[in-house]
């Protein structure tokens, strides 16, 4: 039988993590930057832009936070975490190394692995959140790279989709050079954020649902974040009020 083990993690080991957040949040920030000017076939910058800032953020997710303290059985999350972030590190660059000449089959393979190490992400981010004992500028800054790993992940996943099956979405007028995945997680960024511009829409059965599970999962998680940090700063300012009272009453 199957034996999930699932120790919490410890306040301690959170605060001597803290001081990674912000750097975290930036490095975050930068496949965002990048993917705009992401280009196969352009200059040295916008082919080797964003696989860079891939490798940055991956490499500070490795060491921004504590690590995964799941087993399911024998199998250390945080090992097969580790390793699809190795993997995830090194198979970016190989479109851009290669252009276009990867077959279909690898591109779904290499995309949906950092997809995974995303989602992974998101959810020690949570994790985390979950046993922070207050809540202050660097767990805020958590919070923001948590609801960015969430666009990350289902731009990614819908890449996914597209590369198996080119009618999963309609793309609209895409910009030249334009990559594919550059213009779904902008498509994924405008869904979670109720935007919905329509300017790229699902055009298939399997599209629509992934729609709907990813409009589901966006509002779920953003709740799950407000609600964490809403808990732990109403526990933080009631055991700092304790405190006060203990000490006056000692006087």
């Amino acid at each position: 039988m199957l034996r999930i083990t699932f120790p919490p993690l410890r306040a301690s080991q959170i605060e001597a993590r803290e001081s990674h957040f912000p750097l975290f949040l930036v490095t975050t920030l930068l496949p965002l930057l990048a993917l705009p000017a992401a280009d196969l076939h352009g200059t040295p910058l916008q082919r080797y832009g964003l696989p860079l800032a891939a490798d940055l953020l991956i490499l500070q997710s490795l060491r921004a936070m504590p690590s995964f303290q799941i087993k399911f059985g024998p199998l250390q999350l945080n090992r097969l975490y580790r390793w699809l972030g190795i993997l995830g590190a090194i198979n970016v660059w190989i479109p851009f190394l290669l252009g276009h000449n990867v077959p279909w089959e690898l591109r779904a393979l290499f995309v949906g692995i950092r997809a995974a190490f995303f989602l992974l992400t998101a959810i020690r981010i949570i994790l985390v959140l979950a046993n922070s004992a207050q809540v202050n500028g660097r767990t805020l800054c958590l919070a923001a790279a948590g609801y960015i790993h969430l666009g990350l992940t289902c731009g990614q996943l819908a890449t996914v989709l597209q590369v198996v099956d080119s009618d999963s979405f309609r793309l609209g007028a895409m910009a030249s050079g334009e990559e594919l995945v550059s213009r779904l997680s902008y498509f994924a960024f405008v869904t979670i954020g109720t935007l919905g511009y329509g300017d790229v829409v699902p055009a298939s059965p399997i599209g629509e649902c992934f729609v709907v599970l990813m409009s589901i999962a966006s509002t779920l998680y953003v709740s799950l974040l407000i609600g964490l940090l809403l808990s732990r700063y109403i526990d933080y300012r009631t055991n700092m009020v304790i405190k006060d009272v203990d000490r006056e009453a000692s006087l």
